[in-house]
């Protein structure tokens, strides 16, 4: 029986297992750093290297699946899943975690279009509707079982280091199978070369509120993927592994859920209430840092979740009402590059100010500045709409 017929849940899985191996690390960090003898500004450096692969890839290849087909970049990106994957198996070097990262990175920017564009071309006529929102899920949620799945092997499998990465092996010849069996659904149009960025003139102001808050959403996101194993073990002195993926999932769950649940907000109002959740989330995050709580810092993930979802999701949708049709892919792009420097960046400020001031203090000082951007955007959207109902009134 051919498997064509059942080509949306394929890649719909090999989406989710794609992107679960970017996150797949993260438990691991505090044991590479005993065994390997860095602090937490080489982890988050580490972890940053991941984005800068993603953003070469969106923009030397984004446009590819279009010209070429989307099989042929989903195979390259399996390529390099497997390429990291059997990267970190052997790693004893923190230059092997650097490239394991970069080829992690890459996997991600050849997939994160491409396979949301072939997951909605291959969904069956009654899944049309719903078929961006299971990419969505495939996408976030993929992130979230990653460091999940890793979090329970490292503590309570054997080989805590090499079994996640022999399991996503496994998981990768399935996705394989998955790309192989279900058919091309690109029309073959347009053309190779690097994706511009730009941003026309009519989009710019609601791109800076959008990307403000999407930058500090972000943010919020590479802080826990990168040092919440940390917060959890030197800060509230809990070194269980499960619990630390748990708490990463977290995010990322919440997230799915809130840009599903979002979809039909008003984006300037979703915005809004984007920020007011991550400003809540980031006095969460502060208090449990302070007082040393898991509650709290569970309890952040969730509430900041939800916050980077929504303001996320709903501040593209600002964006792409405003920017003309045959400029989509040029400003998304830019969109991604805000999105992606957002993940690495403030997060290798984050491990310096760590060995300057502690992890505890660093993290409440990232935690305030990021309310602080929160803020900024929050106030930014208020002036907006007060104006637009008093234009309104007027008229």
């Amino acid at each position: 029986m051919s498997l064509r017929r059942f080509a949306f849940p394929l890649l719909a899985y090999a989406f989710a297992a794609i992107m679960g191996g970017t996150t797949l690390p993260t438990p691991m960090y505090a044991l590479y750093g005993e065994r390997l003898h860095f602090s937490v500004l080489t982890t988050t450096v580490v972890y940053a290297t991941y984005a800068g692969g993603v953003l070469v890839t969106l923009l030397a290849f984004g446009r590819w699946s279009d010209a070429i087909g989307r099989r042929p970049i989903l195979l390259a990106g399996v390529a390099s899943a497997l390429g990291s994957a059997i990267v970190f198996l052997f790693a004893d070097s923190v230059p092997d975690l650097l490239i394991a990262r970069v080829l992690s990175g890459v996997s991600a920017g050849l997939f994160t279009g491409t396979a949301t564009a072939a997951v909605i071309e291959a969904a069956p006529e009654r899944w049309r509707g719903r078929a961006a929102a299971v990419a969505t899920v495939a996408n976030i949620g993929g992130l979230g079982a990653g460091p999940v799945l890793s979090g329970l092997l490292v503590e309570y499998a054997p080989a805590p280091l090499h079994l996640s990465f022999i399991v996503h092996i496994a998981m990768l010849a399935l996705v394989s199978v998955a790309v192989l069996a279900s058919p091309e659904t690109s029309p073959r149009s347009g053309h190779i070369g690097v994706q511009r960025l730009s941003l026309p003139a009519e989009v710019r102001g609601e791109f800076a509120i959008a990307g403000v808050a999407a930058f500090a959403g972000f943010a919020v996101t590479g802080l826990f993927t990168a040092v919440a194993p940390a917060f959890l073990a030197d800060v509230v002195g809990i070194s269980n592994h499960a619990v630390a993926g748990l708490i990463v999932g977290l995010i990322f769950g919440a997230s799915a859920v809130a840009q599903i649940a979002s979809d039909r907000f008003d984006p300037h109002r979703a915005i809004a209430a984007g920020s007011v959740l991550l400003i809540v989330g980031m006095v969460i995050l502060a208090a449990a840092l302070h007082f040393s709580s898991l509650t709290g810092l569970i309890v952040a993930a969730v509430v900041a979740g939800v916050g980077v979802g929504v303001s996320f999701s709903r501040g593209l949708a600002a964006v792409a009402d405003k920017t003309p049709p045959e400029r989509r892919a040029e400003v998304n792009s830019t969109y991604f590059v805000v999105v992606y420097a957002a993940i690495s960046l403030p997060v290798v400020g984050e491990g310096f100010a760590s060995q300057a001031l502690g992890l505890r203090t660093a993290g409440v000082s990232f935690a305030v500045a990021v309310a602080l951007l929160a803020v900024v955007c929050l106030v930014t959207i208020t002036v907006r709409l007060s104006r637009g109902r008093a234009a309104a009134a007027r008229a």
